[in-house]
């Protein structure tokens, strides 16, 4: 939940688009996100046709998100975070409402998304005005270690909504590992 999160806000934060000292993430998560041992109620059989809050405040990724997205400006972030067990068997969605602290139109926040994972081969920018994938869906990224990011600009509110999907066996566990060893282990020269 975390991975998703900073991915899909570190862009925001480090663009100084959003008030970071007003961000609100939700989270959905798949019954493979309660871990090997996991409580009864959080396996898959227990969770069929269940949408349940859990640690609605202080969670323990509420932490991570905002250290990391903290080191990114040199400045202290404030997140509110929520999770949910839903039923799905695996991936993870965020949504993370923002408030603009600067007038932003589309083609702004495509930029600034793209400026920061240009050559990020694992993160696809997902807005279509219509049809199925108007929006991140953990449908498209299961069994991969992709991070689909979406987001809608609510100018009523002056608000940003930021949503990411991924899988949370891959892009948040092993494929997010495996990923950071061939950076570490990569000469200058090559990519990542």
């Amino acid at each position: 939940m975390a991975t998703a999160a900073i991915i899909s806000l570190a862009p925001m934060v480090k663009a100084s688009l959003v008030d970071t000292e007003r961000i609100v993430v939700d989270a959905k998560i798949s019954s493979s996100g309660a871990g090997a041992h996991a409580p009864r109620l959080d396996l898959h059989p227990f969770r069929t046709y269940v949408i349940r809050p859990y640690e609605v405040v202080h969670h323990r990724h509420t932490a991570e998100i905002e250290q990391e997205l903290s080191l990114l400006i040199n400045k202290q972030v404030r997140v509110a975070f929520t999770p949910h067990a839903v039923d799905l068997v695996r991936g993870i969605l965020t949504t993370a409402h923002t408030w603009l602290i600067k007038p932003v139109q589309e083609p702004d926040v495509w930029k600034v998304i793209r400026t920061m994972y240009s050559n990020e081969p694992f993160i696809r920018i997902v807005k279509d005005r219509a049809g199925f994938q108007r929006y991140p869906d953990v449908k498209y990224v299961i069994g991969s270690n992709l991070v689909d990011i979406g987001f809608e600009i609510d100018n009523r509110l002056n608000r940003l909504v930021i949503l990411a999907a991924i899988d949370n066996l891959m892009k948040g566990a092993s494929g997010q590992a495996v990923q950071a060893m061939n950076v570490a282990l990569a000469s200058p020269k090559q990519p990542h």
